[in-house]
């Protein structure tokens, strides 16, 4: 097997959207210091989130028939470059927008739409993954959570980890096991859809290395859920899972996490006029993000034909993964080699921050074993 990913180049109507982005973040944004702005997709401000639901700017791609803006992906993806870019706070409701909504419009039911899908594109209801587990982690095929059917529906044990904040949002789409043993691996999982308050939900914030709480543990003691929080079949939820990972792995996340660092070292560099002696590494990592970006909005144009794209996705968030914890190294480097010393104080916290969030980058959303794995057999290499 090969594959290819060709330049997809973004259309004016959707380029036509980044002035407006732009003029609200530059109010939005207006005096936050840059190391809080490089928690990005990792800030959640519910306030924030609610606002870009009442502009339209949730589910900007999604149908018009479910609350959405009736755009297409390329509008979002502009959309999403803006906020990242800069900064914004946008964890409240990203998990949500970019993988949940989609997932449950593709395989939900229409009750299942109707009741979800609104809410999230007004940033009323953020939502939860359900996939990680302890001694599990990116071997998804082997989670144990298991959902038992009862006389009204199902009765859910388990455990799941590094659920972003699973504190803060109201629903979880979970990854279980309907039926066999891990040893079955892919068969007998389901997707379950339930809000996060139902009884017998204990959650757990997790302090990280910077401090922050944004992962949690949960843990499942005999819920009762009903028979509709099934989403899709019983057992496909294997296909459904991979579908979903598609849309985390390869969109604009994957390669800015690491973006305001590197654009408050350049500007530092160019107010001091310290970038000639750093040019050559500014132009490797511009040719980077160049190309990665390229490659996500070509998966991304294949994900809205319908397509499955899963092991461009991985490719993408493997290669994403090395360019934003490279970032981090390199300034890092350069600081230390006599030349950083007019570099300002925002810069150093801002690099404190992401040097040692770096490191998480390729555990989240599949470790890079496992997607390197998973691109072998792709191109028939295992």
């Amino acid at each position: 097997m090969s594959f290819s990913l060709p330049l997809q180049p973004l259309p004016p109507e959707a380029e036509a959207l980044r002035a407006p982005v732009r003029a609200f973040l530059d109010e939005a944004l207006a005096g936050m210091p840059a190391d809080r702005r490089a928690r990005s997709w990792l800030g959640f401000d519910a306030d924030f989130s609610r606002e870009l639901g009442r502009r339209g700017w949730i589910g900007l791609q999604l149908p018009t028939d479910y609350g959405g803006g009736g755009r297409d992906v390329f509008a979002r993806f502009v959309l999403v470059e803006e906020l990242l870019a800069r900064g914004a706070p946008v964890s409240a409701h990203w998990i949500a927008e970019r993988q949940s909504a989609p997932m449950i419009l593709r395989y939900g039911t229409e009750a299942q739409k109707r009741l979800h899908v609104p809410r999230i594109c007004r940033g009323e209801s953020f939502f939860a993954i359900g996939m990680s587990e302890p001694q599990v982690g990116s071997d998804l095929a082997s989670v144990r959570t298991r959902a038992t059917r009862t006389a009204d529906g199902w009765r859910l044990n388990g455990q799941k980890i590094w659920t972003t904040n699973g504190d803060h949002c109201h629903y979880m789409i979970a990854l279980v096991r309907t039926s066999g043993q891990p040893e079955d691996r892919h068969q007998g999982l389901s997707q379950l859809l339930f809000d996060l308050r139902t009884p017998g939900i204990t959650i757990r914030p997790i302090e990280d290395l910077t401090g922050d709480r944004h992962f949690c543990e949960v843990f499942f003691d005999n819920v009762e859920l009903p028979a509709d929080a099934l989403i899709g079949e019983e057992g496909g939820g294997w296909a459904q899972v991979t579908a979903e990972l598609a849309y985390e792995r390869s969109g604009p996340e994957r390669i800015y996490s690491s973006i305001v660092l590197l654009e408050l070292w350049i500007r530092v560099l160019r107010e001091h006029a310290e970038g000639v002696g750093h040019a050559a590494t500014v132009g490797r990592l511009a040719a980077h993000l160049a190309t990665l970006r390229n490659m996500s909005i070509t998966v991304t144009a294949r994900l809205a034909n319908g397509e499955s794209p899963v092991v461009e996705a991985a490719l993408i968030k493997d290669l994403g993964t090395e360019f934003e914890q490279a970032i981090p190294q390199l300034i890092e480097a350069a600081m230390g080699d006599g030349r950083g010393s007019a570099l300002e104080c925002e810069l150093a916290a801002t690099l404190a921050y992401v040097a040692q969030l770096a490191p998480s980058y390729s555990l989240r959303g599949g470790t890079r074993e496992i997607l390197r794995g998973m691109i072998a057999r792709g191109l028939g290499l295992r």
